[in-house]
């Protein structure tokens, strides 16, 4: 066969297998055109989830009738003239290539009324071929009404999905678009029934309304500018994680992207407080100047290649993870927690007497108060059980003040449930810590902070401890002896297949020795030293903080609970321990009156 020129229409239709993938792929070309035209509300009807019908009307400022066949013509826009404007091109569209493309592969009519003609104008087309425009009725701004998609090419239409599936793609697009543009008015309709209506609001309220109440809940609002890089929205705090990614919106410049850079950025921001089974939810809006950013890289322009793309993912990730690592004490309090009640509301609790002495009491909290002035830090040391024997005179529990806005963040200690729990009173209601998943994390923290200031305090070993270990492994930590006591390991090679241990971190003091040292082998053995300290170094240090943090079942006293709290408060990250799993509750007083079915 010879080579010869491919007449427009198949070039069209050979460019709606890229462009014109699903009902949902036209159904947003088509709205883009209805923002870039400045409308102010625009109207989507479905049939059989778009492969029926899509008919998409706006109030924008509609196209003048000698512009219509224009329109539906290949590489014909209003939006670009030369290649500076395509190097900072600001609108949606561009290309000139969609709105052909779907007319190539369906029944179109495109009906319009320019800002200033005396009536509308409309052209329709069946598959590439036009007919002249002719006069219409309507006010001002363009109505498109696509039928039959893929009429002319079964092959492709064999490989959609069920109705429901492609009108789930055709509902995320308009919520989607919905999200980026809440001055706009939505409204989609299916096969005559509504199915979602939105006025124009505040972008708060559009957030609520389209993602829903629980991610409004559970949103932080994120605000970071660095230059002309701006970055808005809200990401979830990582409690709230699920293991889907579908509440997963970027938005670069008001166009919905998906954008491995960024998903990367975001998730190493939640990686220190994330499950590893679960992703973070966000709805973010970057804002950079055109020419920063290049859309052209493929005809659905959903990819994107920035010009600085370590730039824009460092300020990315820093933007995030220092939100995620705010203290409890810096953080606003859960957003589903009811707002303060009177302080009449608030007595101060009565507890049953802990047998411990008042002296006694202090001295053991004292070793507790959060010092931030201190160059170390330390750990939370749990006294021995043989201090709360009976008979000794109770000491009252500590009170709330009577008035709330006293009551630090997570309240003050009530009492342990199970060895497990500690149950705290505070403004909003009652919290539930994990002390263990808690007092990790703030071990996890201090000893980061420790090795980022290259001053972690080793504490040592009365008598040095032997344990037989593999060959190996006594092999491999003896060039790096020295790095090991860098972290607070004091190791000494005794033979081929045993190791002392002489000195720990002081900040792991109360743990086990042997278990410390058989945790550090055994990431030596799996992932070499040098690797370990470096690429690895907080999976170690997270290691190190679950052997050295206060054990499940183990009875602590109200000064203890309490030291706790306010270490929380003061530890970055403290909303999570350090694989993921939160460490505290807030359940509110409404909650619990709810439960008690109390004022009804």
């Amino acid at each position: 066969m010879s080579i010869q020129i491919l007449p427009d229409v198949l070039i069209s239709q050979i460019a709606a297998g890229e462009v014109v993938e699903r009902p949902a792929a036209a159904l947003k070309e088509i709205l883009e055109n209805s923002l870039d035209a400045g409308a102010r509300a625009i109207e989507v009807e479905l049939e059989q989830g778009g492969v029926k019908r899509i008919r998409v009307s706006d109030d924008g400022v509609g196209i003048p009738r000698d512009e219509l066949a224009l329109a539906l013509t290949r590489h014909a826009t209003s939006k670009i003239a030369t290649l500076a404007d395509l190097e900072q091109v600001a609108s949606l569209g561009f290309r000139g290539e969609a709105l052909a493309s779907i007319a190539s592969v369906t029944h179109i009519q495109l009906t319009s009324r320019h800002a200033g003609s005396d009536h509308a104008w409309t052209i329709e087309a069946d598959g590439g071929q036009l007919r002249p425009p002719s006069p219409a009725a309507r006010s001002g701004g363009t109505t498109i009404d696509i039928q039959d998609l893929f009429f002319n090419t079964p092959a492709r239409r064999k490989f959609l999905k069920t109705e429901a599936t492609e009108y789930a793609h055709c509902a995320e697009t308009v919520r989607r678009l919905a999200l980026a543009w809440p001055q706009v008015a939505f409204s989609l309709v299916h096969n005559g029934r509504a199915q979602l209506r939105l006025k124009a609001e505040a972008a708060a309220a559009r957030v609520r309304h389209v993602l829903g109440e629980a991610f409004e809940r559970h949103a932080v609002a994120v605000d970071a500018a660095a230059g002309a890089l701006r970055v808005a929205g809200w990401v979830v705090r990582p409690a709230a994680a699920t293991a889907s990614r579908d509440a997963q919106h970027v938005f670069v410049n008001g166009r919905y992207v998906r954008d491995k850079l960024i998903v990367h950025a975001l998730r190493e921001a939640y990686r220190d407080v994330l499950h590893h089974q679960l992703n973070p939810a966000y709805c973010l809006f970057i804002e950079l100047p055109p020419e920063r950013v290049d859309v052209n890289v493929h005809p659905a322009k959903t990819e994107i290649r920035f010009r600085d793309s370590r730039g824009v993912h460092q300020f990315l990730y820093h933007a995030v993870e220092r939100l995620l690592a705010a203290p409890v004490a810096a953080a606003a309090a859960p957003a589903a927690a009811p707002g303060p009640r009177p302080p009449s509301a608030y007595p101060p609790p009565r507890q049953a007497a802990m047998p411990l002495q008042v002296g006694e009491a202090m001295a053991f909290y004292a070793p507790f108060a959060v010092t931030a002035a201190s160059e170390q830090g330390g750990p939370l040391n749990v006294p021995p059980l043989s201090v709360l024997g009976a008979g000794n005179p109770a000491a009252p529990a500590e009170a709330l003040p009577s008035d709330p806005s006293g009551v630090p963040p997570l309240g003050y200690a009530l009492g342990q449930l199970h060895g497990i729990y500690v149950l705290a009173q505070n403004a909003q209601g009652l919290v539930l810590v994990d002390m263990h998943a808690a007092h990790e994390r703030v071990v996890y923290e201090k000893l980061k902070a420790a090795l980022d200031r290259r001053a972690v305090p080793a504490q040592a070993l009365l008598i040095p401890v032997a344990l037989t270990a593999d060959p190996r492994e006594v092999a491999e930590i003896a060039p790096h002896l020295d790095q090991l006591r860098g972290i607070g390991f004091e190791l000494s090679i005794t033979s081929p297949n045993s190791v002392a241990v002489r000195a720990v971190p002081a900040l792991l003091k109360n743990a086990d020795p042997v278990e410390l040292t058989r945790a550090v082998l055994a990431e030596i053995a799996e992932f070499g030293v040098a690797r370990l300290l470096a690429e690895r170094r907080n999976e170690l240090l997270a290691t190190l903080a679950c052997h050295g943090a206060v054990r499940a079942n183990r009875t602590l006293s109200v000064p203890e609970m309490n030291a706790l709290l306010r270490e929380m408060e003061a530890t970055e990250r403290a909303g999570q321990c350090n694989h993921g799993r939160p460490t505290w509750f807030q359940l509110g007083l409404d909650e619990l009156d709810a439960m008690f079915m109390r004022g009804r």
